[in-house]
């Protein structure tokens, strides 16, 4: 079923662009009947149990890029511009008709098998513990439910605490927010508890 915002959006393209895309969607619905069309981040998206894939126009080229692409096509994305198949300019620099198709149809296969995309991102660095100021030790000293609840924190909680009082700019804005770190902590909250799902 096609998507009046993708009707939209490619009127509104460049003309050397609207063949491409209006091509693009046709190999589309031949290759998947059943796939359903939408908009994301201003683009038309095709998905059919999860993203295809995606086209964009804009002023001097066209790109088609595959939601997993690294896997239909073995190699990770990069080069010139964004998609798989580079600076589309016309409808002669898309792949052939049957290989187009092919690709539509490992998309959906992955789709079905729930394969999830690889993850692009770096794991992050561990970030060391954060030390805890003497002025905040001492107080935690003195009330020992709110010491038990930090010490049984974990890591990033006790580091949400530590940076709230070290950011303190002036001596009357830290007393302030450690009377009110103390009072959270010997209720055993966290720093922003008031965000955390129940």
């Amino acid at each position: 079923m096609n998507d009046p915002r993708i009707d939209e959006y490619i009127a509104s393209a460049a003309d050397f662009a609207k063949p491409i895309l209006e091509r693009v969607r046709a190999l589309v619905h031949e290759a998947c009947p059943d796939v359903e069309e939408t908009t994301k981040w201003g683009m038309p998206f095709f998905e059919h149990q999860g993203i295809l894939l995606n086209m964009a126009a804009f002023k001097a080229h066209c790109a088609v890029a595959f939601w997993k692409g690294e896997l239909i096509f073995g190699k990770p994305r990069g080069g010139e511009a964004m998609g798989d198949f580079g600076r589309i300019a016309s409808v002669k620099d898309l792949p052939p008709e049957k290989d187009f198709i092919g690709y539509v149809k490992q998309a959906m296969k992955l789709n079905a098998d729930g394969v999830k995309v690889p993850s692009r991102s770096k794991p992050a660095a561990k970030k060391p513990e954060a030390a805890v100021p003497d002025y905040l030790a001492a107080a935690l000293e003195k009330n020992t439910a709110a010491r038990t609840t930090f010490e049984n924190f974990s890591l990033s909680q006790r580091r949400e605490y530590i940076e709230w009082m070290v950011e303190a700019k002036t001596e009357a804005t830290r007393e302030k927010r450690m009377a009110q770190a103390l009072e959270w902590m010997a209720e055993g909250k966290s720093r922003h508890w008031k965000y955390e799902r129940k």
